[in-house]
């Protein structure tokens, strides 16, 4: 019976991790990403967690629970073994039970098959060193310390959420859709948020330019690793306007976990936005801002002082906000690119030749433009002041060869410098030869031929 229980908690166990990825029409994606965060959590393979999905799919929750080895006659694990085992994850942290045990029977500390891995591994955790709890300490050694800016538009967080399916889709097929948010470290207050129906840079880019719009420059802005944030775009928009750009520490949620909490918040709403059906991302949106403007910004916040609500907060305080002018924020969000320029003086870009110059033939190029109107490139080289580049227009008569720049001209020579270098290293191979013949000497008095 006592069996029975425990083999039941543990496949209750399992299917708590397992959970997730059980959605129906779960996106593959989002697939990946949930099973990084159970590996990074729990401490299992991605085969392990494989294996218990398959099992489960097979033959329900019986499928979860371990399977029954018989009688042994002892399932302890000596005194000194486990001390071994301890020291031995106590020194990496990273290795693996199975590495453990393989150690320990090289160092004839254990017989071949003595150690079971499951067994090991339960020891490992009853003691304190499971993988989860070894990374848990291994890098500060203490709990996480909370942290708060003292003023507003000192620091920003973003992040990305999954949203609903809608049926944006060729014949009405469902699309899931994604959620970017950005919010102020000292007030909690958001700077916008909006749904959109892809995941790429291209969302952060939009909302990142409505906040710098709408609320002025911030002095920091703190990203996680995802690849949407980091990107070549990012890092020369900040430094354009003046933004220290940082990134979490991989592996470090909780540096980022004001906006993590903002948005499980946004659950309660999406529960409320499936009874009304929106069929579009305007719609969606439009809940959305309504349900934000009333439940979150206006609503008395725990973590402020006062228990202000965040909007309040934010406009409340007596630090300036510094906008920037149009020209500016266009320029700072503006993408660049580079391009090596042809033979005809012309780059390609996105399916058309741009006209750059002769003068720029086999030389890369740097190309920003506006991603929201790509008719109109500016083209920039060092030493030379920027340039719009011109389309090209093919006419039907190919019309005059254009000169080439002196530059890339042929130039006149005398001689061939290269067969005058061989007739060089000619003569010094055929002295090293003469060197190399010898004779042998002839006896005095004279001697046979030799």
């Amino acid at each position: 019976m006592k069996d029975r229980q425990k083999a039941e908690q543990i496949a209750t166990e399992r299917l708590k991790l397992v959970a997730p990825l059980l959605e129906e029409g779960l996106d593959p994606s989002k697939a990946r990403q949930i099973k990084a965060r159970i590996c990074e959590e729990s401490g299992l393979s991605e085969r392990t967690l494989r294996r218990y999905l398959e099992r489960y799919r097979e033959t329900g929750f019986s499928g979860l629970q371990p399977k029954s080895k018989g009688e042994r006659t002892s399932t302890a694990i000596p005194e000194r073994l486990l001390e071994q085992a301890i020291l031995l994850r106590r020194e990496v942290p990273t290795r693996s039970v199975a590495q453990i045990i393989e150690i320990l029977e090289w160092e004839e500390l254990a017989v071949a098959g003595q150690l079971k891995r499951s067994t090991l591994q339960e020891k490992l955790a009853q003691s304190g060193y499971s993988t989860r709890q070894m990374r848990l300490y291994s890098t500060s050694g203490t709990a996480a310390r909370r942290f708060e800016q003292k003023s507003r538009n000192r620091l920003w967080h973003s992040d990305l959420k999954y949203g609903p399916y809608l049926p944006l889709g060729e014949n009405g097929k469902k699309k899931q859709v994604y959620l970017v948010t950005f919010l102020d470290d000292a007030t909690r207050f958001i700077l916008h948020g909006e749904f959109y129906s892809t995941l790429d840079q291209v969302i952060v880019e939009d909302s990142f330019h409505q906040a710098v719009q709408k609320y002025g420059r911030p002095e920091t802005v703190f990203f996680d690793n995802g690849k949407q944030y980091k990107t070549r775009w990012m890092q020369r928009a900040c430094a354009k306007l003046g933004i220290r750009l940082l990134y979490a520490r991989p592996y470090a949620p909780e540096s980022t976990g004001k906006v993590e909490r903002f948005n499980r918040v946004v659950d309660s709403f999406l529960k409320e936005a499936a009874l009304e059906r929106p069929q579009n991302l305007t719609e969606l949106n439009k809940l959305f801002w309504i349900w934000l403007e009333e439940c979150y910004q206006n609503r008395p916040h725990s973590a402020l002082k006062d228990n202000l609500p965040p909007q309040a907060a934010f406009f409340g305080a007596k630090e300036p906000l510094k906008f920037l002018s149009p020209e500016e924020i266009a320029t700072a969000f503006l993408h660049c690119e580079k391009r090596k320029v042809d033979k005809s003086g012309c780059i390609s870009f996105q399916g058309d030749k741009y006209e750059v110059g002769l003068n720029f033939i086999g030389l890369k190029v740097e190309v920003t433009y506006d991603p929201a109107d790509v008719s109109l490139l500016t083209i920039e080289y060092e030493g030379y002041k920027p340039w719009v580049a011109k389309k090209l227009v093919i006419g039907e008569h190919s019309g005059p060869r254009p000169e080439l720049p002196e530059r890339l001209l042929q130039k006149p020579a005398e001689s061939s410098r290269l067969l005058k270098a061989a007739s060089v290293q000619n003569e010094k191979r055929n002295t090293q030869k003469a060197l190399a013949v010898t004779y042998r000497k002839f006896r005095e008095g004279g001697g046979k031929d030799v």
